[in-house]
């Protein structure tokens, strides 16, 4: 597959006319997304040739924002109108979150770095967790969980993306497995699904709440990116 291929399966793997809510809303980022597959920290991972130093930033960021994502499906699940979303949630803020920190722990304590040290959230990563954390708790449930939706989708999208390459880097591998993995895509596709569900009587400016609030995440996703390669 060409590099150009590489760059527009997933976009039109989708369809071209919205049949749900979620079509509609990937296709909002479809701009982004491809933006982000571009990203030479992506295209570092799938090649190997992301240096160290900024996979461990992102590392370091990325746990943090765990630690806040985590909160925020807590309150997300405090709110949810059935007791299976509730749980669901509840699950993906304990078990789901855990699996994912243990996987940079472990990482790190490979590059010689404490997992446990005190580090400060980078600018980009803080103004994401705020976002969220402020639509779990403010907003309706469908617009908080649109909010939360593109970590879930895009990391899942671009694992299976990278997946076709794969990687040298043993530990970027790793890495793209997380996320390409079936477990991980059945999680996704549930939360997809509930969100479909969840604006089927909503009125079009809480559609609208929610496309807002999915295309700023999906921004955030691209940023995060963007600050962990610019890092020093």
């Amino acid at each position: 597959m060409n590099r150009r291929s590489f760059l527009a399966f997933p976009l039109a793997a989708r369809a071209a006319t919205p049949s749900k809510f979620s079509d509609e809303l990937w296709q909002a980022i479809a701009g982004i997304y491809a933006k982000t597959l571009r990203h030479p920290f992506l295209q570092g991972l799938r090649d190997g040739s992301l240096p160290r130093s900024k996979f461990q930033h992102y590392l370091v960021q990325d746990a943090l924002y765990l630690g806040a994502f985590s909160k925020a499906l807590l309150d997300l699940a405090a709110h949810a109108p059935r007791p299976e979303w509730k749980d669901q949630f509840t699950s993906d803020a304990t078990e789901a979150v855990a699996t994912e920190k243990q996987m940079h722990s472990q990482i790190l304590a490979s590059y010689g770095v404490n997992p446990d040290t005190p580090a400060r959230m980078s600018p980009v990563n803080r103004a994401y967790t705020v976002h969220l954390l402020n639509a779990c708790s403010k907003e309706t449930f469908a617009a908080g969980l649109a909010a939360m939706l593109p970590c879930y989708w895009i990391y899942w999208e671009v694992g299976k993306q990278l997946k076709q390459h794969g990687s040298t880097n043993k530990d970027y591998q790793r890495w793209i497995d997380q996320y390409a993995g079936e477990e991980y895509g059945i999680t996704v596709r549930k939360v997809i699904a509930i969100l479909d569900e969840a604006v089927v009587n909503a009125k079009p400016p809480e559609r609208a709440r929610c496309r807002k609030l999915f295309t700023q995440s999906a921004q955030f996703e691209h940023d995060f990116w963007d600050s962990a390669w610019k890092s020093s």
